[in-house]
């Protein structure tokens, strides 16, 4: 790994279990606490620095004492190479300072978690091993920061009271048109360099309109967001799995740490959610799901009036995933076995594979028994 990549936490499918023989996950308390990443070179386009955030992410860059390089042109260039393995690691270690195309401003719907997409960034620090990116962007995972976020946000205001996603859901009108700003980063790893997250919690937070500003991560740092006002027009969810899966997760915060970043934001009145993925059938599953619904009830069931959601996503591949995937983590222990799989059109027509259907429903079936067990006050939004 190259040196400018995060802490890995790791757990080991053996790791200490309880008196019930459920695997114990108390040891991920803050022994492998993830460093706030310091990209090794950030690249900044001239287009970019037309923008007071541009010039504003720049700084912060500057002050982690990362090595900048600015662009003579808009476009980024060199990235790939022959060596697959080696692009992926020099790409994790890039940040690039750039201006979102028109595309982006042209917001997307995103079944099913919200109204519409809302992209402040693409790509991600950590190294997740089934990364759902994989197959998704085009070229080597550079991380590009847009600094035109003015104009993305005053897209989203465009979309208010145009969704057909939630907007139009019976059992989620009352959240108002959704925005995702997770779907292609994790917005709270970088929002160090960025500080795109909180601008856009503020610009919601002031909308005098239904709306809900939605975003998952793996990372803890919410400090900075604390304090903010929200106006509880903002999401916070952490994505959380079985303790064994965490050693897939390379470069995020454990899962007490995420666990505890979501109690903190729910006392800072943020409404939060657990997204549950993505859900494998490993060996010794359904233990290891209840210890980890143990410990979210632990951790987040006494916190007065939370306002918690639950999203349940499985494992699923395409084949152009499992091929990027393959050579970003040759020695990944992740299972993708074709013909073990159920096979799925996506709705732009692309085969992708998925559990068989009963496996599908013994899972599903475990979680809707055990969530009104342990988290009897949250909502589950779906199951996919």
């Amino acid at each position: 790994m190259a040196a400018h990549m995060i802490d890995m936490d790791v757990v080991p499918a053996d790791s200490h279990s309880n008196r019930s023989g459920s695997p114990d996950v108390k040891p991920l308390l803050d022994r492998h606490r993830p460093k706030l990443w310091k990209p090794k070179r950030v690249l900044v386009t001239p287009a970019a620095l037309e923008w007071e955030h541009g010039h504003a992410m720049l700084t912060r860059a500057e002050a982690l004492d990362c090595e900048i390089v600015r662009l003579k042109a808009n476009r980024l260039a060199g990235l790939a190479g022959d060596d697959p393995r080696r692009a992926y690691v020099d790409a994790k270690n890039t940040l690039a300072i750039v201006v979102a195309p028109p595309t982006k401003l042209r917001l997307q719907p995103i079944p099913p978690s919200a109204d519409w997409r809302l992209d402040l960034a693409e790509g991600c620090p950590a190294h997740c091993q089934y990364c759902y990116l994989a197959g998704s962007l085009a070229g080597p995972p550079v991380t590009r920061v847009y600094a035109n976020l003015p104009e993305i946000l005053s897209a989203a205001e465009r979309h208010i009271d145009r969704g057909a996603v939630t907007s139009r859901s019976a059992g989620r009108r009352h959240e108002g048109t959704t925005f995702e700003a997770s779907c292609y980063t994790d917005p709270l790893g970088i929002e160090h360099l960025t500080g795109s997250l909180g601008e856009a919690i503020g610009f919601f937070a002031q909308l005098d309109a239904a709306v809900q500003l939605r975003f998952t991560t793996k990372f803890d740092a919410v400090g900075p967001l604390l304090k903010l006002d929200h106006n509880k027009n903002t999401r916070m969810r952490v994505s959380v799995n079985a303790p064994s899966l965490v050693r897939l997760e390379g470069g995020a915060a454990g899962l007490l740490a995420r666990l505890q970043a979501a109690r903190r934001m729910a006392e800072a009145g943020y409404r939060i959610g657990l997204t549950i993925a993505p859900i494998m059938p490993v060996q010794g599953w359904q233990e290891e799901y209840r210890s980890l619904l143990n410990l979210a009830s632990e951790t987040l069931g006494s916190v007065p009036g939370a306002d918690l959601t639950i999203e349940l996503i499985t494992h699923r591949f395409t084949a152009g995933s499992k091929e990027v995937l393959t050579s970003w983590y040759p020695g990944s222990s992740l299972e993708m076995d074709e013909d073990t799989r159920a096979q799925k059109r996506t709705k732009f027509g692309s085969l992708k594979y998925v559990y068989q259907p009963e496996v599908m429903e013994q899972m599903r079936g475990f979680f809707m028994a055990e969530l009104p067990i342990r988290l009897p006050e949250a909502q589950v939004l779906y199951w996919t």
